[in-house]
């Protein structure tokens, strides 16, 4: 067919679209993403507006950056702490599907999470550059165009959530804003920089990828690239040919200039130094076995860090951080260290970041995602009420994510119940969006899913079995004790403890042994001594016993800390079981973890070792026998209204010589039961980096993958084979009618027994 149209003498129109929606949000990044699935899945109408042609910002294949969190690439003391809820559904079937971690398959699994939600219009390509409001701080619209479908796009809402980063939106409606680091003086912060030497901003990055083609390839560079490296890059030394993609996160610029409107600027210059340091790798002849590589991809735009940041009701500050301080509407946690890097980047003869640590997990209140001047407004990502030195924590990505979960589960609150983002504050409101959170997994820190609210919690609870924790199997590998090592257990206050152990001595010598244990029982940072022991060995393989005539002050997780000694070898044990792990007092310079953090003077922030523990397949338990047994498996935890390890497992577990392991749930009387959730065990303390970085397997070996579900008349009522998430949600379309629930599981593996967090029935 033929379309044609005569000559017009005035100007033509574009095509131009009106939706209408419940909640807009503005930015398809991590943050964007969770804050649109969030709402959505909650029941309201979600328009998504992306200006790029893919989802993800940062994490996307235009700019692959690893999605990151709490959790440091397991390198600090946040045990357990990787970022639950639709980010951890996110980052597990990113392992399931790609856990080489190709940013290309990372782009679709994001489409696919988007696509899967009717609730949701997502708008690529599009542009937003134009807000209307109905009253002086009430959005009513925003208009975008897309250039893909040469369309404008007016969007007309009820809520509105800026999580585009550099906030257009609020920029727009004219909300209050900071670019920029605040004098120390302002929030009372001892680490905020000294703007003259260190600069105001963090700039942005571009990343290459590299390729052994198997021949030699030539590299004639582009005639704008770098000259000279190793003159014009303070840090060339940091080059390794060997590496690629955000291992080079420190090519960085820009923290000088504006980050909004030079960006284009900014990015010419990152392609300079991109192509030039590749130029030096090529063609210097300071680095061998380079001559097969090639140029396989330059990012196309650079990933942002910093702009602006949006004034809400409560501004995050370093305090909040480090201090761990509580708040009554916590909805979000951090746990990144405070990393602040000198404005001139790639440039600056200063290390590419600093970065320090808490001693565990900070809270997010909700006041920060609100705006204070326009009342239909929420922030999300890392625009988002903060200093600059609490920014430079909150800013990461699973963070951000976390937050974003947070934004779309109130956005929903409020359309339901007809208010305003402020409204939420109110006690009863914010404990009714906390229980939300908390039952999609958002595992707020010092906050649990209701008890009284949940159908299992009125149930007579029984077990099959339950694992009896007085054995970590001798089965394992001799372990040199290098360095330190320390055994993780959840303790009981008071309760005097006796292990035994093995070792190997290739001499006479002595084994060093502390009984130690977290300052706030809810850390994992090893800051108290409870008792001091030094063993004599002889040579040779023995078995030893240590009797601790100490108990802990509260219920909490132990160190059964083992020093080091090279003449000394410990037995491991190849068993794993769910909240119980080993760590190690090693380095990790990619997160400024160099054993000890010893922070500058007056600075604000805590010095202590770090006690991390190892990626799988290593990682093992130390062997040992405990008496008496650790009572943490119990039936109990799987309604105590916590669904990851926190002062204890939180978890039953099953006798690994169960044949059929099982929990039973009978009432009184008969139940409607509309929905069950089962939280499964995906090992919350490993970081799941969604791209490069790979992993060692597609399933965490610590989740069941098999079991169903049978009313009281033993008929199936649900059946799951190859289960690999976290969060299952069986919602039946009709009431079920019963008056018990068995839940039959199958053991993971031969090395892991069947296990479960929490059930939560509705």
């Amino acid at each position: 067919m033929v379309i044609q149209d005569s000559f017009d003498a005035g100007i033509r129109a574009l095509k131009t679209i009106k939706l209408d929606t419940d909640l807009v949000v503005i930015g398809g990044g991590m943050a964007g993403v969770c804050t649109a699935i969030a709402a959505a899945r909650a029941g309201i109408h979600v328009v998504l507006v992306q200006d790029r042609p893919v989802l993800g910002g940062n994490a996307s294949s235009e700019v692959r950056l690893w999605i990151l969190g709490a959790t440091s690439h397991m390198g600090n003391n946040n045990r357990w702490a990787r970022e639950g809820g639709i980010i951890d559904e996110i980052l597990v079937e990113n392992v399931y599907r790609n856990k080489e971690g190709n940013p290309v398959i990372f782009d679709t699994i994001l489409l696919d999470k988007i696509y899967a939600e009717p609730y949701i219009t997502l708008l690529l390509n599009t542009s937003v550059y134009n807000v209307v409001k109905s009253e002086y701080d009430m959005i009513q619209e925003v208009a975008g165009f897309c250039s893909q479908d040469q369309t404008f796009y007016e969007v007309s809402g009820k809520l509105f959530c800026d999580a585009s980063g550099d906030g257009v939106v609020g920029y727009l409606a004219g909300a209050a804003y900071r670019v920029g680091a605040e004098n120390s003086s302002e929030y009372s912060e001892k680490f905020a920089p000294d703007p003259s030497i260190y600069g105001e901003l963090l700039g942005h990055s571009i990343y290459f990828y590299s390729k052994d083609t198997g021949a030699p390839v030539k590299y004639t560079p582009p005639a704008f690239a770098l000259k000279n490296i190793k003159d014009a890059i303070p840090r060339h030394y940091n080059i390794n040919a060997d590496e690629h993609g955000c291992k080079f996160w420190w090519l960085e610029y820009g923290g000088r200039m504006d980050t909004i409107h030079d960006t284009e600027q900014i990015k010419w210059e990152l392609w300079s130094v991109v192509y030039g340091i590749w130029d030096h790798i090529k063609n210097s002849g300071e680095y061998d076995g380079v001559e097969n590589l090639t140029l396989e991809w330059v990012g196309i735009i650079p990933g942002k860090r910093e702009s602006r940041r949006f004034a809400g009701l409560y501004t995050l500050v370093q305090q909040d951080i480090i201090e761990q301080r509580y708040f009554d509407d916590a909805v979000a946690f951090g746990g990144w260290a405070i990393d602040l890097h000198p404005a001139d980047g790639v440039y600056s003869t200063m290390s590419g970041c600093t970065q320090y640590h808490s001693k565990g997990v900070y809270q997010i209140p909700y006041r920060c995602f609100v705006s204070r001047d326009v009342r239909n407004l929420y922030f999300a990502g890392r625009n988002i009420s903060t200093s600059h030195v609490a920014y430079g924590s909150s800013r990461v990505m699973a963070t951000s994510a976390l937050g974003g979960q947070a934004v779309g589960m109130a956005a929903a609150q409020c359309i339901k119940e007809k208010i305003y983002p402020a409204e939420i504050i109110e006690p009863t409101r914010m404990r009714q969006l906390q229980r939300s959170l908390n039952i999609i997994g958002q595992s707020i820190p010092g906050t649990q899913i209701p008890i009284t609210e949940n159908l299992a919690s009125k149930a007579n609870i029984t077990a099959s079995s339950i694992q009896d924790m007085r054995l970590l199997p001798f089965d394992g590998e001799w372990h040199d004790l290098s360095v330190p090592v320390a055994q993780m257990l959840p303790m009981q206050s008071g309760e005097k403890y006796s292990l035994l152990i093995e070792t190997y001595a290739a001499n006479d010598t002595v084994l060093d042994v502390e009984l130690r244990y977290s300052s706030k029982p809810y850390n994992y940072t090893p800051d108290r001594i409870a008792e001091k022991q030094s063993v004599k060995l002889k040579s040779g393989m023995q078995q030893v016993s240590i009797q601790f005539s100490c108990g802990l002050p509260a219920d909490q997780y132990s160190f059964v800390t083992f020093f080091s000694n090279k003449e000394i070898k410990i037995r491991q044990s190849k068993k794993r079981y769910t909240g119980i792990l080993s760590v190690y007092n090693k380095t990790n310079k990619d997160v400024n973890n160099f054993g000890k953090q010893t922070p500058p003077a007056d600075s604000g922030i805590e010095e202590f070792e770090f006690w991390c523990p190892e990626r799988r397949p290593n990682g093992y338990n130390i062997a040992m026998e405990i008496s008496p047994a650790l009572n943490c498996y119990k039936t109990d935890n799987i309604v105590n209204g916590l669904v990851r390890p926190t002062t204890a497992p939180n978890a039953w577990v099953a006798s690994p010589d169960d044949p059929c392991p099982a929990i039973t749930l009978d009432w009184e009387t008969e139940q409607n039961v509309r929905e069950i959730i089962l939280y499964f065990d995906t090992d919350y303390d490993h970081a799941m980096e969604s791209v490069q970085m790979g992993h060692p397997e597609n399933v965490i070996p610590f989740c069941v993958r098999d079991y169903q579900i049978m009313n009281d008349k033993g008929d199936i009522v649900f059946e799951k084979a190859n289960n690999y998430q976290t969060i299952n949600r069986i919602h039946f379309e009709y009431p079920l009618q019963t008056s018990s629930l068995r839940i039959e599981l199958k053991h993971p593996s031969d090395t892991v027994s069947a296990n479960l967090f929490q059930i939560f029935i509705q």
